[in-house]
């Protein structure tokens, strides 16, 4: 034993020292994607959809970055070096190919609470005064800007520490309802924030426990305080962006450009600032002075870093978790792999970088990820394209926003959370599909607002494991199928030309976000290694493959891929779900998927000893083929349903070659 433990370790020592070319390879494409796609990037096909999707992108790029800069007590013009920096990095090392990075709400309003913690307002009195060689600010804005850049540097050093110890792999426990309810609770929170724009109050910074309901308070306190130009302007603009936001959404497929209301209303609201003298004759704050360029890199301040590990933690978990839901489903809607700790590097290392050029914590935000879907983006060249006009806006355009009205800008974060808003809609779906997970829905939206995302994200998680682990301790394991008299009752019922394409595989355990992705990994693993059994036998008898029963164990590890049956094969696949004691909405959205791939390679499904609930939440989750029965009382029900369906297709054969 100890010879060949000598050996093993030589060989991979040697690996080690004399790495192949095909190896280098490799690890080169696994940590920088955009090695993968630029490859293959097709000029005349690819760049015209990803110039246009790049010119609508810049323009969310540079009204969401000066918004979120404001939202995270920071100047606005760092929101633009937010909207640049952190795109390019994401484009190198980041896997999703329509995922739009930078500034983001939820990351904002954290790092926020740090900027005002540690720079108040009341320290801007004492460095009014004096300004610094960085683009003519002053000490109190580098200050805040200090402090954000420490957050983000803190942050990605987390994520990328996460991406370390693979810790990508645990990203099982980030469910579906938990990161609804926290994203949609956040976006409450930024919705909140805003209330002082909308109403032109001059009101504290407030945050903490309960903070949420103390801003409604001191908002109905002083509400004689309210500026009707500000709230009038509000909402006008909410009006007319959510107008012409849903015209072009409406009307996509018959108009080429989409109209950029957000850049018409910046351009129409500043020119009405300007000329009629709103800051001066109404008081209505605006944005005021954009200074021109992007300043020399600097590190952010490490004597900070031991203050804001709080919000590092925050910014780490909360922006990675909504980021990668957004990669994720980018890359099953366009038929690509996503890995999950590349992402953890690909944020990490955006964060970290960006941090040196005064940047403020970054993410994936779904109304630009959005945007990208609506306008045919192909690749991460239209985020790079928009960075070239993020630019020109840095160098040439930021002067021209000094009349922009604060009300204006918080109208667009606003409406440009509605994706996060309109969640609220899930919860009639997890109360039909499982009210458990309408439970952790609801409490952890309550935790969200009360406390803060990044609490309400842990408490989501910690409250989804136990209940899961409640559920998994109490369920009753059924005994195997009797496979001989199963074996007797198919081969008596059935011909044998039929029963060959009949595949019977029984669950025989919970099927709940834990073990949905193995599930459907082993399960098209068996019908791969199946598929390939019987092309190999396809010479010989016919009586040694009359049957094909499987019991399928999630505790098993298969790591071959599945492979499609021939088109002109018709199989069928029984799934016995006697032994599916429970499950919740992500395994009843795999048993969907599995429909639907089944389905698109010309396997019918039929599912056995289903309970009313399943039934019924499949009905409602999946669009389901309602015209052929796929739901039955037990197996023999299903084979005879198959038996009597191949002898209705033999009987048109017959009477078609009669015909001829």
């Amino acid at each position: 034993m100890t010879g060949t433990k000598r050996k093993k370790k030589n060989v991979l020592w040697s690996r080690m020292k004399n790495p192949h070319c095909e190896d280098l390879k490799q690890w080169g494409r696994r940590r920088l994607p955009v090695l993968e796609w630029a490859l293959h990037y097709n000029l005349k096909e690819d760049l015209p959809p990803d110039t246009v999707s790049g010119i609508m992108l810049a323009v969310q790029q540079v009204t969401q970055g000066l918004a979120f800069a404001i939202l995270s007590s920071v100047h606005p013009v760092f929101g633009l070096y937010g909207s640049l920096f952190p795109v390019i990095t994401y484009a190198i090392f980041g896997m999703g190919r329509h995922v739009a990075t930078g500034t983001f709400a939820l990351t904002s309003l954290i790092s926020a609470n740090a900027v005002e913690r540690l720079v108040p307002p009341s320290s801007q009195n004492q460095t009014a005064q004096s300004n610094t060689s960085v683009l003519g600010l002053s000490d109190f804005e580098m200050q805040r800007i200090g402090v954000a850049a420490a957050v983000s540097f803190l942050g990605g050093v987390i994520q990328v520490a996460m991406c370390v110890v693979q810790l990508g792999r645990a990203t099982f426990l980030l469910t579906e309802p938990v990161i609804s309810a926290m994203t949609t609770g956040a976006a409450t929170h930024v919705v909140t924030s805003q209330v002082k724009y909308f109403l032109g109050i001059k009101m504290p910074y407030i945050s903490g426990p309960l903070g949420f309901f103390y801003i409604y308070i001191y908002v109905f306190e002083n509400i004689q305080s309210v500026q009707l130009e500000a709230l009038l302007l509000s909402l006008v603009s909410i009006v007319v962006l959510v107008l012409v936001k849903e015209l072009n959404e409406r009307f996509k497929r018959k108009i080429k450009v989409i109209l950029p209301i957000d850049l018409v209303l910046i351009i129409a609201a500043s020119f009405a600032c300007y000329y009629t003298n709103m800051e001066n004759t109404y008081g209505l704050e605006v944005v005021g002075h954009i200074p021109k360029g992007i300043p020399s890199p600097q590190a952010p301040p490490m004597n900070v870093l031991s203050a804001v590990i709080t919000e590092a933690f925050g910014v780490a978990l909360v922006g990675y978790a909504a980021s990668l839901a957004l990669a994720q489903g980018s890359a099953k809607k366009f038929k690509y792999a996503v890995d999950d700790n590349q992402e953890l590097l690909a944020h990490g290392l955006s964060n970290v970088i960006s941090s040196f050029f005064f940047c403020i914590p970054s993410a994936a935000a779904m109304g630009r990820t959005a945007g990208l879907y609506s306008t045919g983006a192909k690749t991460q060249v239209a985020c790079l394209i928009s960075c070239i006009f993020v630019l020109i806006v840095i160098y040439a355009l930021g002067p021209l926003l000094y009349w922009l009205p604060m009300c204006v800008l918080a109208s667009i974060i606003v409406v440009g959370l509605k994706g996060m808003l309109i969640q609220f809609r899930d919860l009639k779906k997890y109360w039909n599909v499982d009210k458990i997970d309408w439970g952790i829905w609801v409490s952890t939206y309550i935790f969200t607002i009360c406390f803060a995302a990044n609490v309400g994200l842990l408490f989501g998680v910690v409250c989804t494991v136990a209940i899961v682990i409640g559920r998994l301790s109490r369920a009753k394991t059924l005994s195997i199928k009797n496979m001989k008299e199963m074996e007797f009752k198919v081969k008596t019922e059935m011909d044998g030309e039929t029963l060959q394409q009949v595949k019977i595989i029984s669950i025989n355990q919970p099927l709940v976000f834990l073990n949905a992705k193995k599930f459907h990994t082993d399960l098209m693993n068996i019908l791969q290694k199946e598929n390939a059994s019987n092309q190999q036998l396809d010479d010989t008898s016919k009586c040694e493959r009359n049957t094909l029963l499987i019991s399928l164990s999630n505790g098993s590890s298969c790591n071959e891929e599945a492979s499609q049956p021939h088109s002109n094969e018709e199989c069928s696949l029984i799934l016995d779900c006697s032994g599916l004691t429970f499950f919740d909405s992500s395994g009843v959205s795999m048993l969907v998927e599995v429909y639907m791939d089944c389905k698109s390679k010309n396997v019918d499904v039929f599912l056995a000893h289903c309970t009313a609930s399943l039934v019924k939440a499949m009905k409602y989750c999946g669009n389901l083929d309602s015209e052929k029965p796929f739901f039955f009382k037990s197996v023999p029900a299903a084979l005879s349903n198959i038996h009597s369906n191949k002898v209705r297709q033999n009987l048109s054969k017959l009477s078609d070659q009669s015909e001829v």
